[in-house]
């Protein structure tokens, strides 16, 4: 079927930037191998004409030189040309590589966009307030019962704190457990260890001392 027929071509892909420069690139390197051979040229051609006496010898060389050194002229500028050329495109591939992360980026941000658009339906401001209103309320009144709490009872509200701090210096040290009103009624852990009848029973029967009979830990 082919035979009568016969099939299309298949189409060669298009160069891309990439290519063109790595090709223009190419094209500067070799322009560059030949600008040296012509270097060399120059120099062997310069060191000839200082050994040479001036004739026609010398002459000839010197316009061989010439030539050489106008076939550097032209490959210099066609070196010059290509790099240009380099240059172009690798601004527009820039350029290029510049526009398409805008573009990935606005697609980016209008996504973002659009989810929170669709976040901020589902949130209701009123409701909100009211919460907050609400929440405002229920902390007040948990300090109005907090304070309520802590009123003091039978106290006057007038009893001054240098007045009371002036009545317990005056205080005698001197005071008796019977001038406090304290007697043989006295809780053991309250007396004096030296006078308590119960240490001394407890002294008599027990090795083991009353924790009264002990020295303080000051006094340790």
């Amino acid at each position: 079927m082919n035979r009568f027929f016969g099939t299309s071509k298949p189409v060669a892909p298009k160069a891309t930037l990439t290519d063109a420069i790595t090709a223009t690139d190419t094209r500067v390197d070799s322009v560059e191998v030949k600008i040296k051979k012509l270097d060399a040229e120059l120099i062997k051609y310069k060191d000839q004409m200082k050994v040479m006496r001036d004739g026609p010898g010398k002459n000839a060389v010197k316009q061989k030189a010439m030539r050489v050194l106008k076939q550097k002229k032209l490959y210099e500028g066609q070196r010059d040309t290509l790099m240009q050329q380099t240059f172009n495109m690798e601004q527009a591939a820039m350029a290029t590589e510049n526009l398409k992360n805008t573009m990935v980026t606005l697609d980016a941000m209008q996504s973002a966009n659009k989810a929170l658009r669709q976040q901020y339906k589902a949130v209701n401001l009123d409701k909100i307030e009211k919460m907050q209103d609400d929440l405002e309320d229920l902390l007040e009144q948990a300090n109005e019962v907090q304070e309520t709490l802590g009123r003091s009872y039978g106290l006057p509200d007038d009893i001054d704190e240098a007045d009371l701090e002036a009545e317990l210096d005056a205080l005698g040290d001197d005071m008796t457990m019977d001038e406090l009103g304290l007697g043989e009624d006295t809780p053991a852990y309250l007396q004096d260890p030296a006078t308590c009848p119960s240490c001394r029973r407890r002294a008599l029967s027990s090795p083991v001392p009353c924790l009264l009979s002990l020295p303080s830990p000051k006094h340790r």
